[in-house]
């Protein structure tokens, strides 16, 4: 993202920035706790034995949410034309592409990291700096990834469901590759992060969350609509979609890419059909 006008004020205050051995060493910790949990794979299944505790982080969740997150995003979608949305949706997404090609590699999945690596190179050059995503248009699909994927492709099983304040749903394994590659520096937050103007960082990093929720307020609507109980559909629906991620890259690990449809913009008439 660039800086804005502002970039060249002065700021004596470095940017927020980890000594780069504590980096180092939250990587590892959160890799050795996700190590912890390694087994082979298995079927779906509900691992929660931290129900009550998770429940009560899922109501503290709502509540911020409802007080504060959601309203400001619904603000947003209001008064933000929507091409200016698709367009910073879109740029997010860019810089998303870049880490989930470097997941790709680490699962030995080349396919996938090329295509994904000419999506970024596409959408940068012709889609002006990812504002426009011509790659899908063209045919080139995201291929959603991160570190929990690459950590249960090499055989990390999930460990128990984990419900994280404000982030929202997670499991062991996820939770610690979140710490682990955002402290490495491996994660699509990190470059927002690195900005050293601090407020133009504050500013980039609340449109990056705001942009996050606003891809949520659909599902909410389902969620509202056919849940008795909203937690445990959440949760199920989640690590139902998680197993899938990670089974189809282990029984496919060879050559195609995964053209998920996942978040992709409205183009209207020109979204093909359907796509495997």
């Amino acid at each position: 993202m660039p800086e804005h006008s502002d970039r060249h004020a002065r700021n004596p205050v470095p940017a927020w920035r980890l000594p780069a051995a504590v980096r180092l060493g939250l990587a590892c910790i959160a890799a050795a706790t996700a190590t912890g949990c390694a087994s082979t794979g298995s079927a779906p299944h509900t691992p929660d034995p931290l129900e009550d505790t998770n429940r009560a982080i899922y109501r503290f969740n709502d509540a911020v949410d409802k007080a504060l997150i959601k309203p400001v995003t619904l603000a947003y979608t209001q008064l933000t034309p929507a091409p200016a949305r698709n367009c910073i949706a879109n740029m997010f997404n860019n810089l998303g592409d870049v880490f989930s090609a470097g997941n790709s590699f680490l699962q030995a999945r080349p396919h996938d990291f090329f295509n994904t690596m000419g999506r970024v190179l596409f959408n940068t050059t012709m889609g002006l700096g990812g504002c426009f995503d011509v790659a899908s248009r063209n045919g080139a699909y995201r291929i959603r990834n991160d570190f929990g994927i690459t950590l249960g492709v090499w055989g990390l099983d999930t460990g128990p469901y984990l419900v994280l304040p404000i982030l929202g749903p997670s499991t062991l394994r996820d939770g610690a590759a979140l710490a682990g590659a955002f402290a490495g520096g491996f994660s699509p937050t990190s470059p927002l992060f690195a900005i050293r103007n601090i407020r133009v960082r504050n500013s980039v990093v609340g449109l990056y969350a705001i942009d996050a929720r606003a891809g949520l307020l659909e599902a909410d609507e389902l969620v509202e609509d056919v849940a008795l109980d909203p937690y445990s559909f959440v949760r199920d629906a989640w690590l139902q979609r998680r197993h899938a991620d990670v089974e189809r890259r282990r029984n496919n690990s060879g050559s195609l890419p995964d053209y998920g449809d996942d978040d992709l913009p409205d183009y209207g008439d020109d979204t093909p059909d359907s796509e495997d």
